[in-house]
């Protein structure tokens, strides 16, 4: 027994380096986004009796699996940055809990077991977790790796949370050829512009492991005005949307426009010295407005 209990030990520590490695933190992004689009295609803040079993099955896709399946790939091909890279001195792979092969076998078994789920769920669900998990490679993976091509780099990571996770939530109940276009541009430009910072984080770290991301080619203080920029975008885009009734109808939208001030700033403030925790308080301040007009949209009723 006394011999059990370091293999035991080392068992545990392993098991929590896996949980580790698929940033729980990171999950909720996808069922936030996925969920807002299940309240919009379902106009109800609770899926149908029949969605109930599809829908916990997309949670779990959208969760461990799918994430587990792409920063396994990312923390591969990321060991030379993140060994110079102090934010990430903990990682399995740097610590040496996880090895390669590791992390190659966690890879494949999540993308698999996530595919097998969303087919299970519906077909369309299915085809786009296929193409969060393709740009999870191309994002992370030689030769092509977008993470080190500005403007690639930015535009996948756009595209598979500002709009393909919360179509997946709209394609458990309705057609994807039928979610609103300005949601899909709102959520592009969102997603662009919460991305951009977080290259600023580990520029020093980037660029001395050779990986030309945004934030090494153009520079921090580019990336924080670029992003800024995007911001105001999206903020002016959703300002129009409701104002002109673009995608619902309502008397008032003096909240929408009374917070917008807010946002812009809030944003503008936290990226002058961008971290993880100031950009999820950046989130929050969106939370605000996102839930007054889901509210709205949901008060409408059925289209």
């Amino acid at each position: 027994m006394v011999l059990l209990r370091p293999a035991a030990g080392r068992r545990l520590d392993r098991a929590g380096a896996v949980l580790r490695m698929t940033r729980p933190w990171f999950w909720p992004l996808g069922w936030a986004a996925a969920y807002a689009g299940s309240v919009l295609a379902t106009r109800d803040w609770l899926p149908p009796g029949d969605a109930v079993a599809r829908s916990l099955a997309a949670l779990v896709v959208l969760g461990p699996l799918v994430w587990a399946a792409v920063l396994a790939v990312n923390d591969l091909h990321d060991l030379p940055s993140d060994r110079r890279n102090p934010r990430k001195a903990t990682a399995p792979l740097v610590t040496g809990l996880l090895t390669e092969a590791d992390l190659i076998r966690w890879h494949a078994g999540a993308a698999i077991a996530a595919l097998a789920v969303a087919a299970a769920i519906r077909p369309a669900f299915a085809t786009g977790t296929a193409a969060v998990l393709l740009l999870g490679w191309l994002y992370s993976a030689p030769p092509v790796r977008l993470k080190t091509r500005p403007g690639f780099d930015v535009a996948v990571n756009a595209l598979a949370v500002g709009v393909l996770a919360p179509m997946a939530g709209w394609s458990l109940h309705r057609p994807v050829t039928d979610y609103p276009v300005p949601l899909a541009l709102l959520g592009l430009l969102l997603v662009a512009a919460l991305y951009l910072p977080t290259t600023v984080l580990d520029v020093d770290a980037d660029e001395a492991a050779g990986d030309t991301t945004a934030a090494v080619r153009w520079t921090p203080r580019v990336c924080r005005r670029a992003g800024l920029a995007l911001w105001a975008a999206a903020t002016a885009l959703w300002l129009i949307s409701c104002h002109l009734d673009l995608l619902v109808r309502r008397e008032s939208w003096a909240l929408q426009t009374g917070w917008a001030p807010v946002l812009v700033a809030g944003y503008a403030v936290a990226v002058r010295r961008p971290s993880i925790p100031r950009l999820a308080a950046v989130c929050l301040l969106f939370a605000v407005p996102a839930a007054d007009f889901l509210l709205a949209w949901v008060a409408a009723g059925p289209s």
